[in-house]
């Protein structure tokens, strides 16, 4: 029989917090019989949804807390300060071993705090990165950093694109991933102080496929796998990339409603838009891996439905089964011994 995966799940986080992350996590059980769930949050709440659901007896269980870290309180005082919230006791189950990674919709800074602060990184790993999954023409692209280092320094952003690069090919699939810098300009000497200063240690970088630099308007079109820069301007793309998906959305069911003849015209076209839309649609990786820590965590966006959630805790199972931790560690090992064989020459 296969190893079963056991997830937290922050039932309490989320602007469709409980009823839609229950649901989320009655859907994972149900597509993948590995999965168990510990749902987290207030007993009665969690439960009453629960109870609409009819789930195979111990697959899913309720770990009652009595708090909940608000999105706007500050993310490390209340890691510090709600010892019972949904957040804080979902991290120390996956540090104590209970549990297999960590899942919450709730406040990013708090998971992001929570991240390092409880469960804790790998060695050597200098900073972990939110690591989101983007749809483009050709297949997902993995944008890192996109929310947790804003002042990242050029020996993280190496790690970032070693890190990157092992959760492609293992995760998503794809042999090895073409690895670019994030930049104003293709050409080599173009970019800020940390850009310039990176390119040529991604250059020089054996194990990686690094194609070079790479402008923001080449991502949608598939031009790299892996996409590296700071958290400061990897949010702002992602932030860009969201907006203008929801705001074409929206212009062009507009515009297919406008009149008989263009209602005409949508239903001749539906099923081939209908097919294209899916492409780009970001739900369908679930939510974004905080990497480098010592188990797995886990950021849905605030606004995540069921399917999103349900997304998010399927990607649990590849990550564990692909021993993507262990694989950063033999890594992180890997450049230690090559550090100190080269200050020893």
């Amino acid at each position: 029989m296969s190893e079963r995966i056991s997830v937290a799940v922050d039932a309490m986080g989320g602007d469709n917090a409980p009823d839609e992350i229950v649901k989320g996590a009655v859907d994972a059980v149900l597509t993948d019989e590995r999965i168990d769930i510990t749902l987290l949050g207030d007993e009665q709440l969690v439960s009453a949804q629960l109870g609409k659901y009819t789930v195979p007896e111990g697959r899913i269980t309720i770990c009652p807390t009595t708090e909940v870290i608000e999105m706007a309180e500050p993310p490390v005082a209340a890691i510090r300060t709600k010892k019972d919230s949904s957040i804080v006791r979902g991290m120390k189950l996956v540090k104590e071993g209970a549990c297999d990674a960590f899942v919450s919709c709730g406040s990013t800074g708090a998971t992001l705090a929570g991240g390092q602060l409880l469960v804790g990184r790998i060695k050597g790993i200098e900073r972990p990165p939110l690591a989101p999954l983007m749809p483009t023409a050709k297949g997902p692209v993995l944008l890192i950093d996109c929310g947790a280092n804003v002042d990242a320094r050029a020996s993280q952003l190496v790690q970032f694109a070693q890190m990157g690069s092992i959760y492609m090919e293992n995760i998503v699939g794809i042999r090895n991933p073409r690895v670019a810098l994030l930049n104003i300009g293709t050409e080599e000497e173009k970019g800020n102080a940390l850009t310039k200063e990176t390119y040529p240690l991604l250059k020089d970088l054996e194990g990686i496929n690094f194609i070079g630099n790479i402008e923001a308007r080449e991502i949608p079109a598939g031009g790299a796998d892996v996409v590296v820069c700071d958290a400061f301007v990897g949010n702002m793309v992602l932030k860009m990339y969201e907006g203008v998906a929801s705001t074409l959305l929206k212009e062009i069911k507009g515009a297919l409603m406008t009149d008989l003849r263009s209602k005409l015209g949508a239903l001749m076209i539906k099923p081939a838009l209908k097919a294209t839309l899916k492409k780009f649609d970001a739900s369908a990786y679930g939510g974004a891996p905080l990497l480098g820590l010592n188990g797995l965590v886990v950021k849905g966006h605030g606004n995540s439905k069921a399917a999103e959630v349900k997304n998010a805790i399927l990607q649990c199972v590849s990550f564990k089964e692909q021993d993507i931790n262990g694989q950063f560690r033999e890594k992180m090992k890997l450049v230690d011994r090559t550090q100190k064989k080269a200050a020893a020459e």
